[in-house]
């Protein structure tokens, strides 16, 4: 199972204050142990909102807002992917993770399965094509 951590964004993050270099060599060390652990896949802080857009959609008109987005409780400021075997060691993961305040929310992301008869085997040809591909070219 894939699941998605994400640190959520406060006024720090949002401010564009960077780690403090004792956090961020703790956050290193955590990394390091995932991948040494076989379960982290990817990861990666993101800037602050104000450098970042949103794309509306409504019927077929897209309308682009862009940031800085109001309360950073409901943004996020990072995120690890991780394979793991359950929900439960996904939160035994992020209990690990070196922060002394914060939050981090938990979503599994959906695999191919989940879809039931809507994964026809076409589409689910196409799906293996593409992520085959992109394994190729994503690299930590």
């Amino acid at each position: 199972m894939r699941f998605m951590l994400q640190v959520r964004a406060d006024r720090d993050s949002e401010a564009g204050v960077l780690p403090q270099k004792e956090l961020f060599a703790a956050m290193v060390k955590f990394n390091e142990e995932m991948v040494k652990a076989g379960v982290m896949l990817s990861g990666d802080g993101l800037h602050p909102s104000s450098k970042g857009a949103r794309v509306l959609f409504s019927g077929t008109k897209r309308t682009v807002v862009d940031g800085p987005f109001a309360d950073p409780d409901e943004l996020i400021a990072g995120f690890w992917m991780i394979r793991v075997n359950s929900k439960e060691e996904a939160i035994d993961w992020a209990k690990r993770v070196p922060f002394v305040g914060g939050a981090i929310e938990i979503r599994r992301v959906y695999e191919a399965e989940d879809f039931g008869p809507a994964m026809t085997p076409e589409i689910r040809e196409a799906e293996d094509r593409m992520r085959a591909q992109l394994a190729g070219k994503n690299m930590l």
